[in-house]
């Protein structure tokens, strides 16, 4: 696998504009690692060089996160959080452990799931919306 650069640092403010490929990573609470597309508070900024390098960093965090491999670095008695310093070791962990050809298929495997995880609230939503109209007439 090519390198794969990327730089982390706090999330500054929403008015804050990006010219590489971005995401965002959650750092307080117990979905510390979770990677997302719009910024809150509490979190890291990941940019990377190109798209496809940010996707692949976005479904590793991801992955990650759903593994729980960062709630061993979650420090904190009352709300956990996760150090800058500890996202990138196990981000550098993972990525030195990456296996391209294994990993290309658990990232679209992992996007479809997501998809159809997605699909699935939106059904819901409308099943909800369906049964409070249904009352009201």
């Amino acid at each position: 696998m090519a390198e794969l650069n990327y730089t982390i640092k706090t999330f500054g403010n929403k008015s804050t504009s990006y010219s590489n490929p971005h995401f965002f990573l959650l750092n307080k609470g117990l979905n510390s690692g979770r990677p997302m597309k719009e910024p809150c508070p509490n979190c890291f900024t990941i940019t990377t060089k190109t798209e496809e390098q940010r996707n692949t960093l976005f479904y590793l965090c991801l992955s990650l996160q759903l593994g729980k491999f960062f709630n061993k670095n979650l420090v904190g008695s009352v709300i956990p959080f996760i150090r800058i310093d500890d996202v990138r070791e196990v981000l550098d962990t993972a990525l030195q452990n990456y296996e391209k050809n294994n990993w290309e298929l658990k990232v679209q495997k992992l996007m479809k799931i997501t998809t159809y995880e997605n699909n699935l609230k939106d059904q819901l939503k409308t099943i909800a919306q369906l049964k409070i109209a249904l009352l009201r007439s």
